[in-house]
């Protein structure tokens, strides 16, 4: 018996001693990657740093945003809460709190500073990178996310500021008149010609200044690639030269009123008077270079992990790799995300920390970007914050086969709600709903709503609910 005891305790310890290793935090956002990685069963795409992680780690192959955007997905990513729909809603919040600072709670990052944390942001981490608003997103008094940051840094350089980096191409070129920009680029050059190559070499220097120090840290770096206009150093489209892309399935228009749209941020480019919904050719030269972009900022991660080896803190370090949202490449023909389908609200996750369980089994449980806050506090043996409106995802990290619970989403004039079987998206006027059975070929083809209406009274039932926490 005590021979027992003794072994039970020592595990215990063990379990612990792997706990309390992990201390630091890397957070790894990537804009507009859907989950087009070989690790996540794209085969020809070409992913090596991802996939490295994913075999370590945690997968998730249905991890959904919250919202098909920039702005409201990342307010869930750093506040762990349901917020408003548009691009603005981190600005929205630190109005409120301008007004009354009890009028939210702390954010993400706040939160681990509150816990003694040192907090830094590199890139595109909330929705203006840099975090400052203004014509030009470097207007130091308007502020995206007050009390967040101990830095807040975006490496502008040769593209002058935050907004021309934001939609940068090669050697500075920025975004002047959307129309005269080019959807395409490759250019001959090393990694920084493109704006992400910078947000790599502050992250990296800010690795070296944060592993010298004796406080934990909560890192965040934003890579912007593969989000438009599709532009990279040409070696990453020449990875693809002999590779061969495949067609896309349900290139149709859906029927009936859903939250299809014109495409209007692909076709505001420049495109050559080419139309990839009606240009086969041109729509697998854009999902050449789409991929090319994927290349690139999965070469970016793999030279920020490296860093991180190379200065000892992997041991002690849980990093998530994680995409803001979908992308559609041509399915149900929309090139972009701003819908509330399945190809826009999917999007890769991958979590990693030294001692994970079962490293490198993927899970299909289904999760939420608003469960990405309680389970960073868990693994760090911070508090979890009582006004997190996500769950913990530290039981699938344990076991992989655990389920994980339905998926909420809103954007625009509609709520949705995924389950492990269907998509059922409601509208805000006129009591219109979609519903989508994707264990069927047809999936998000057919709307399936009138053929099923105790499928439908049951999803509206967990939608509702689900939106009266938003309101809260």
């Amino acid at each position: 018996m005590f021979l027992l005891l003794s072994i039970l305790f020592l595990v215990s310890c063990s379990s612990q001693d792997v706990d309390a290793k992990v201390k630091n935090v890397l957070l790894i956002c990537v804009d507009d990657l859907r989950p087009e990685l070989k690790s996540f069963g794209q085969d020809y795409i070409i992913s090596p740093n991802i996939d490295s992680l994913a075999a370590k780690g945690r997968p998730f192959f249905r991890h959904y945003v919250n919202a098909p955007s920039c702005g409201p997905s990342r307010f869930t990513l750093l506040t762990g809460r349901y917020g408003a729909a548009g691009n603005d809603a981190l600005f929205k919040r630190a109005k409120d709190l301008s007004k009354n600072s009890k009028s939210h709670p702390l954010s993400m990052p706040g939160w681990f500073k509150k816990h003694g944390y040192t907090t830094v942001s590199v890139g595109k981490v909330s929705h203006h990178p840099g975090g400052l608003g203004g014509k030009d997103w470097d207007d130091t008094g308007v502020l995206e996310m007050p009390g967040a940051w101990d830095r807040h840094l975006l490496p502008s350089g040769k593209w002058q500021h935050p907004r021309g980096f934001m939609h940068g191409l090669a050697n500075g070129e920025i975004r002047v008149v959307r129309n005269e920009m080019h959807v395409l680029q490759a250019v001959e050059g090393e990694d920084d010609i493109y704006p992400d190559g910078n947000t790599t070499r502050v992250t990296l220097e800010e690795l070296d200044k944060l592993t010298s120090s004796k406080k934990p840290f909560f890192l965040a770096t934003g890579i912007i690639r593969p989000h438009l206009p599709f532009g990279a150093p040409k070696k990453y489209l020449d990875m693809y030269k002999n590779v061969k892309i495949p067609p896309v399935e349900d290139n149709k228009k859906p029927e009936g009123k859903t939250t299809w749209h014109k495409s209007g941020e692909f076709m505001a480019y420049n495109t050559f008077g080419k139309d990839p919904r009606e240009d086969d050719d041109f729509a697998e030269k854009n999902r050449r270079y789409y991929a090319a972009c994927v290349t690139y900022a999965d070469a970016q991660i793999g030279i920020i992990l490296d860093k991180l080896k190379e200065t000892g803190a992997d041991k002690n370090t849980v990093v998530i790799v994680w995409g803001d949202h979908g992308w559609h490449l041509g399915e149900q023909k929309i090139w972009g995300k701003h819908c509330l389908f399945e190809r826009a609200l999917r999007s890769p996750l991958v979590v990693y920390y030294p001692g994970i369980a079962k490293p490198g089994v993927k899970t299909d449980a289904l999760v939420e970007t608003a469960d990405i806050f309680p389970t960073l506090c868990e693994i760090t043996g911070i508090p979890v914050p009582d006004f997190k409106q996500g769950s913990s995802l530290s039981p699938i990290l344990k076991d992989p086969k655990t389920e994980g619970r339905p998926a909420f989403a809103y954007f625009r004039n509609a709520d949705s709600i995924r389950t492990d079987r269907y998509r059922l998206i409601a509208h805000h006027k006129g009591g219109h709903v979609e519903l989508y059975d994707h264990s069927s070929k047809e999936k998000e083809m057919k709307n399936i709503a009138t053929d099923k209406p105790e499928v439908v009274k049951e999803l509206m039932f967990l939608l509702k609910k689900r939106m009266a926490v938003r309101a809260k």
